[in-house]
């Protein structure tokens, strides 16, 4: 199916609001929300039959022409089958909607598409595994409407979705209902998941956005996240700012630990004996997860508000391309990483600058921001962590290593504008000064391998220990 394209002029934008459903139509999104995941599980089935059906056909030594046909994965297909099985499958399928099913099928055919072209090397990223089966426990309650009566009424208190009916929100509904009133948005979709213990709406509408410009067009800001700092910004006018880390985990700690220890002693669930939790259990459970629910919340609003002034106050951001799921496997660091959200910020940096008209470069993953001198080029061949001052070997700049980093971050701009494909020009390789960026540090030889001096260390070796001055080109300076 053809990706869905904007008309020109348009983005497509999610407006998300609070839900505040009464008792009835509470059971009645559980209901929906769990028909999709039967609709899940029945597709799934039927394909692991077919699949296992022609494997065993295939070790019985039958001719591939004689095999049992294979299942169509397409979500018409699965739908087409479902239609004519539900009755059999579930008699109740009255209950709900039909986007109910449509929503599970739809998720299905995606999860085994992006299973299939990892397993032909066709989709980018981390192998995909075949699709599981979706746990009634532990299934996140979630549901997709895409036709039917699905509009925000004009009290701005209240959503209608299909079969559901109209249901009071949280929270007004203004944003959204201006621009529809205008005539400058379109409700593609609406999508009610539960999450951190409350239920939510996501509308996906086309909306025309302005042309806006920034505030500082013709500025570049470099981006060094950290964990001291959640985030060093030093633009081309030499200005330099820092973001403190809230760190809203490291002030919740006390009181989970709290809550947890509460939790512990009361008589919890054990699905070994079918022993079920205690009226305690659940009262002193909930009151833990409203404890994770506000750390997240206060967690997603102060990266929201410092991603928007990025991109309503510079014309170009440069942010690094961080491995966080590598960095995340350091136990000393994992929880404050984990905290920090490196990876939601370079996402809402990238779409955010996409809807002003603006740039971002992300530089090359093995660049040395923190090695290089930002005034004279040299690089460092050795940087470790808890030196936190950079202080040049060939000139006298000593400076924080994180402002050091940003500088280095925003002087790529200029190198991706010229070509020299730094940071962001994918037509062009990334420079790699050192060489090999890769090595940060000498690889210790193998215990097999002859050497060829006492210490373990050639010459080479001894030679890559010490700075060099990085091509002029390859760094560019702006100040």
């Amino acid at each position: 199916m053809a990706k869905f394209q904007a008309q020109t002029g348009f983005v497509v934008q999610a407006y998300r609001f609070a839900l505040d459903p009464n008792a009835g139509q509470t059971r009645a999104l559980a209901s929906h929300c769990g028909a999709a995941r039967v609709a899940f599980n029945w597709g799934l089935a039927l394909v692991k039959a077919n699949l296992d059906q022609r494997d065993a056909e295939r070790s019985y030594g039958i001719p591939e022409e004689q095999l049992t046909p294979s299942l169509s994965w397409s979500m018409y297909s699965l739908r087409k089958a479902w239609n004519t099985a539900k009755g059999q499958v579930a008699p109740w399928w009255e209950d709900n909607s039909k986007e109910a099913y449509s929503s599970g099928l739809e998720r299905l055919a995606a999860a085994l598409k992006n299973w299939s072209d990892s397993k032909k090397g066709k989709r980018k990223g981390p192998k995909m595994g075949f699709p599981a089966f979706r746990s009634k426990r532990k299934a996140v309650l979630s549901i997709k409407f895409t036709t039917g009566t699905i509009r925000v009424e004009d009290d701005r208190r209240h959503v209608t979705l299909p079969r559901l009916g109209a249901i009071r929100t949280h929270e007004s509904t203004r944003k959204l209902q201006r621009r529809l009133t205008a005539g400058t948005a379109r409700i593609l979709s609406a999508t009610v998941r539960h999450e951190r213990g409350r239920w939510f709406v996501s509308f996906q509408v086309e909306v025309q956005r302005a042309a806006s410009v920034s505030a500082r067009p013709d500025t570049v800001v470099g981006v060094d996240l950290g964990v001291k700092c959640l985030a060093v910004l030093a633009d081309s006018a030499s200005e330099v700012r820092y973001e403190p880390n809230p760190a809203h985990l490291d002030g919740a700690l006390k009181h989970l630990r709290r809550m947890s220890r509460l939790v512990s002693r009361r008589q919890g669930p054990d699905r070994r004996t079918g022993q079920q939790p205690s009226k305690r259990w659940l009262t002193a459970n909930t009151e833990r997860n409203k404890v994770h629910h506000r750390v997240a919340n206060l967690r997603a609003d102060g990266l929201h508000k410092l991603t928007t002034r990025l991109a309503a106050e510079y014309g170009t951001v440069v942010v690094e391309d961080l491995n966080v799921a590598g960095m995340l496997r350091n136990r000393r660091l994992a929880r404050k990483i984990a905290d920090a959200g490196f990876g939601e910020i370079r996402r809402q940096i990238t779409y955010k600058t996409g809807w002003n008209g603006e740039a971002v470069h992300v530089a090359d993953r093995w660049y040395p921001s923190s090695k290089t001198c930002s005034n004279c080029g040299a690089v460092k061949a050795k940087l470790p962590l808890h030196v936190r001052v950079f202080d040049c070997d060939n000139c006298p700049l000593v400076m924080d290593r994180d402002e050091n980093a940003a500088r280095n971050l925003a002087a790529l701009a200029a190198a991706c504008t010229t070509g020299t494909g730094v940071a962001g020009d994918q037509d062009a390789q990334a420079s790699k000064p050192r060489g090999a960026d890769q090595k940060t540090r000498t690889t210790r030889p193998s215990r097999k391998a002859k050497l060829g001096r006492a210490g373990g260390a050639t010459p080479h070796q001894r030679e890559e220990t010490r700075d060099r001055t990085q091509d002029t080109e390859a760094q560019p300076a702006l100040w």
